[in-house]
């Protein structure tokens, strides 16, 4: 194999991460509890929200998120009910939706933004909508704005999975907190990293006090006496192990959230280097005769570089692949491409509204480039003279 020499991520700990690794070692106390605790407040703080639940990945985020709109008390999510999908996006924004027995309808995406097309998700909204998943795709915002105004007067309930958008903002306004709720990674290659992790936020007090309850088991002992989930009893004993909704353990480890304080500190910077390498890779490679690449909406946290070789132009993206590994540039599928191509669609209830044809693009001839924390502007130049040599060869 070919040395890496532009890698898909890099490490952004320091001696700090290390340090608080250490004083939880020092505690003897492993599972969730203190850390945790003052990382969900200061997350919480930090983009703005009432409340903010730690669970132990993205995907358990998004989980947790369709779990809270399914046992919530009023009109809560139903075998059968509609769920309006992007047809691009990570396989569990999709896997919560199939295991409730909800019915997804994709929509197309933008081939320029990567998020919803907005004049097809106007078609797609209809009387039987209930909810609709938005997915800020590789840190770039969806036009929530716009998105409001098709939903209009309807009962139709937002949740935003911003897995990849960690620091993204619109409108001076930070993605992930346009929805009803909003769910958040801190894996490895993402704009933070807690070893695993991650975050639903909300305003809402009914769904946080869900979110608690179903995060351990379905149990109360993370309550609040006064709560929206259910009464508990003055007995110590009986509550120790009393379950009011059905749950999961999707707690995260303390020494995550430990992290993530240290973490998050450094999220303002890793975002403004972020940006600074984006506008490198814009310079580079905007308005190119055979790729496109991801056009910002608001002020995107920039997780990667996608390009999409164009249908005209005279190569294949597995061309550039293989030249690409070749000079020892890390590349992957722009996540899932079009996710009703997977053989894991077969397990779904779904529909497809109007045709896929950027889905379909993003699919065959779609892939991505690494960004992160610390300048790559001369691995931007590599990427650049090698595309250059290969669209002249």
């Amino acid at each position: 194999m070919p040395e890496i020499k532009y890698p898909l991520a890099i490490s952004s700990w320091d001696d700090k991460e290390l340090e608080a690794i250490q004083k939880v070692i020092d505690s003897n106390r492993f599972t969730m509890g203190p850390h945790v605790k003052e990382f969900e407040k200061q997350f919480a703080e930090f983009f703005g929200s009432r409340y903010a639940v730690m669970v132990n990945s993205g995907s358990s985020a998004n989980l947790l998120a369709i779990a809270i709109l399914v046992t919530r008390k009023e009109n809560p999510l139903k075998r059968g009910d509609q769920v309006i999908v992007p047809a691009v996006s990570w396989s569990t924004t999709y896997a919560p939706l199939q295991q409730y027995g909800l019915k997804l309808k994709f929509v197309d995406v933008d081939i320029h933004t990567l998020n919803y097309d907005l004049n097809k998700l106007e078609e797609a909204i209809d009387d039987q909508t209930k909810l609709i998943v938005a997915v800020n795709l590789l840190g770039n915002p969806n036009d929530y704005g716009r998105i409001q105004q098709l939903v209009g007067g309807r009962d139709i309930t937002l949740v935003e999975d911003n897995c990849e958008s960690m620091g993204a903002q619109l409108n001076g306004k930070y993605a992930g907190t346009f929805g009803d709720i909003g769910t958040f990674s801190c894996f490895f290659s993402h704009h933070i990293s807690t070893m695993e992790g991650g975050f639903i936020v909300t305003d809402d007090e009914e769904y946080y006090h869900l979110a608690l309850a179903i995060r351990a088991h379905g149990w109360t002992r993370d309550l609040p006496k006064e709560n929206q989930v259910g009464p508990l009893s003055s007995n110590p004993f009986e509550e120790s192990f009393h379950f009011l909704v059905p749950g999961y353990n999707l707690r995260p480890l303390e020494l995550s959230g430990a992290i993530g304080i240290e973490q998050l500190k450094k999220l303002p910077h890793f975002v403004e280097e972020r940006r600074k390498n984006a506008a490198h890779f814009q310079s580079r490679f905007s308005d190119h005769e055979h790729f496109f690449i991801q056009k910002p909406i608001g002020d995107p946290s920039w997780f990667g570089f996608s390009m999409i070789v164009k249908p005209d132009a005279p190569l294949q993206r597995s061309d550039v692949i293989d030249c690409l590994t070749e000079a020892g540039i890390e590349c992957r599928p722009i996540v899932a491409g079009n996710f009703t191509r997977h053989p894991a669609i077969q397990f779904y209830d779904y529909e497809i509204s109007g045709t896929l044809e950027a889905a379909d693009q993003v699919h065959t001839q779609g892939f991505f480039i690494g960004n992160g924390h610390e300048p790559i502007i001369s691995q931007i130049d590599m990427l650049s003279d090698v595309i250059q040599s290969k669209t002249l060869s």
